[in-house]
């Protein structure tokens, strides 16, 4: 995979290395039944006359054999191929062809073919330099290439660096859906819903304004809409609802638009609603989606709307058998399984029947979120101000006490003090007498 940019090193002058890899894929050709003129033929002239690119031109359109080449040989061959193409003073108009080929199953190793691939197309991205925007055309055959033989972690840790190289290449933003759209597909066909998720919203956004309402767009959005109601843990859809291509299927998708309302901030009981207005059909058919799945994960997002409306930050067993529609027995685990998607934290209290709440998360925040927190400030600030009420008479208290105490104390030593003053008084007077005598 990309790493750190490095050198290709062969020995030879262009014209000999061009002849012996002009007589090898002739060989290739020839064991695969190729019957057409020779390469090494067609590129003598050319090469007497130094039309380094016409040479190159034969080489690259007959380089598909490299395909079929024994399989110890691929690397060396195509390595020689590029050693070739970055002699020619316009490269990038040959590396896409090569690139499109490496991206092609190697038919004589089905099952190293990808390895092979994608060492090659490594070397190419590497020895680029890093602002080369062929860079790009690269990486996207890395991508079919990964896609192809489901090596989705391969990939993994080179998309960290995949924002600095779009900075570099300066890519536009069709090219950047383009690329994004090909991450989340070899995302997805490894079964790594998360990020394939992820790299759709990234493509959304680089939809421009004017076009939010356009056929790709819509396709997109709805792609991305039925992703993020199918994955088992994604329940914040602020994420999608603050794009324009989502809103704009408000108008031309009002039906989807609705469900996906629902789970931003709706309950069980709209969800309901919407499968009997529109039919279970759309759900399961039109939309392509399990109304299981569905189901379960509108009443996770129910009882965490229900933890957070609570005032009295408890919820009796009764009110969500009420608002999940579950049998009594199985409201703990609701509870539990509502805790592990991190939606609420609490305690259940069996004894008395009750979900005590610690925390939970609004799946939106808007005014009646705001009348909510305010009110909840008010009633601490009221609780802040009576104990700082009791501090503060208790302090005022304790003043008090400690200056009567100070009195007191200071009364008796100074009682104590006048009678020693005058003990001493009467001793000096005896003593003065006495050296009198």
């Amino acid at each position: 995979m990309p790493g750190p940019s490095n050198t290709l090193l062969i020995e030879g002058s262009f014209e000999e290395l061009a002849d012996e890899l002009s007589h090898y894929l002739d060989d290739v050709r020839k064991k695969d039944g190729d019957t057409n003129t020779a390469i090494q033929t067609e590129i003598a002239q050319l090469l007497e006359q130094n039309h380094k690119d016409e040479v190159l031109k034969k080489l690259v359109t007959g380089s598909t054999a490299l395909n079929s080449a024994p399989e110890k040989e691929i690397i060396a061959a195509y390595n020689l191929l590029v050693h070739l193409v970055r002699q020619s003073p316009n490269p990038n108009i040959f590396l896409p062809k090569i690139c499109h080929n490496l991206s092609q199953p190697i038919t004589s190793s089905k099952a190293n073919g990808p390895g092979l691939a994608l060492s090659v197309l490594t070397t190419i991205f590497n020895i680029l330099p890093q602002e080369n925007d062929v860079r790009y055309h690269v990486f996207l055959a890395i991508l079919r290439v990964v896609r192809s033989s489901n090596s989705f972690e391969l990939l993994r840790s080179q998309l960290k660096s995949l924002d600095t190289w779009i900075a570099q290449w300066e890519t536009d933003e069709e090219d950047q859906r383009k690329l994004y759209l090909s991450i989340a597909d070899v995302a997805d066909e490894a079964g790594e819903a998360e990020q394939s998720y992820l790299y759709l919203l990234r493509a959304l956004r680089t939809i421009p304004t004017d076009e939010t309402s356009s056929p790709d767009a819509r396709t997109l959005s709805l792609r991305a809409l039925k992703a993020a109601l199918a994955h088992p843990t994604h329940f914040d859809f602020q994420d999608l609802t603050s794009l324009d291509s989502i809103q704009a299927l408000r108008k031309t998708d009002p039906v989807f638009f609705e469900l996906l309302e629902i789970f931003t901030a709706q309950t069980l009981d709209d969800y309901n609603d919407f499968k009997d207005e529109h039919g279970e059909d759309f759900i399961t058919t039109t939309a392509s989606l399990s109304d299981a799945q569905l189901t379960r994960k509108i009443r996770l997002l129910t009882l965490a709307s229900l933890a957070a409306s609570s005032s009295a930050r408890s919820i009796p067993y009764a009110q969500i058998v009420h608002a999940l529609q579950v049998p009594s027995e199985d409201v703990e685990i609701w509870v539990i399984d509502t805790i592990r998607a991190g939606l609420v934290e609490g305690k259940l209290s069996q004894l008395n029947q009750v979900f005590l709440v610690h925390r939970c998360s609004y799946r939106v925040f808007g005014e009646k979120q705001w009348v909510e927190v305010q009110g909840r400030l008010d009633t601490w600030r009221a609780s802040l101000e009576g104990v700082l009420g009791v501090v503060r008479g208790e302090r005022e208290r304790m003043v008090r006490e400690r200056e009567r105490e100070g009195r007191e104390v200071e009364g008796k030593v100074n009682g104590f003090g006048g009678g020693g003053n005058t003990m001493g008084r009467g001793r000096r007077e005896i003593d003065v007498g006495a050296l009198v005598d």
